[in-house]
């Protein structure tokens, strides 16, 4: 039988990343569980925290895909966990986290 009471997720790991920020400026990184940006409000990842975060993996950007692919998990279930019906799909997820980063294929298919 399945129930829809699903237990708490334990807290993933801590997004550090995008470390740049100033003093009078909250850090671009995302604020759990609504998974939104503590400086703008947007979807995290917002642009402002991709630029940031392309400048601090410039020279691994690998790393830069396990880091978001981890935090695309982490965020799957705390928004599933906050609304089980009407959340993003994972492609949706994928795209927000992941699609945007180093490694990306082009949608058009090459002839």
């Amino acid at each position: 039988m399945i129930t829809s009471i699903l237990p708490f997720p334990t807290p993933g790991p801590e997004a550090k990343h995008p470390g740049y920020h100033t003093s009078t400026e909250p850090p671009h990184t995302p604020l759990r569980p609504s998974w939104a940006c503590r400086a703008c409000g947007q979807p995290w990842p917002c642009p402002h925290a991709r630029l940031l975060l392309r400048v601090d993996y410039e020279t691994d950007m690998p790393g830069l895909t396990i880091y978001l692919a981890g935090l695309m998990y982490e965020a799957m279930r705390d928004l599933y966990y906050l609304n089980p019906h009407d959340g993003q799909s994972p492609s949706e997820m994928f795209e927000r986290f992941v699609g945007w980063g180093p490694f990306r294929r082009s949608i058009v298919g090459r002839p």
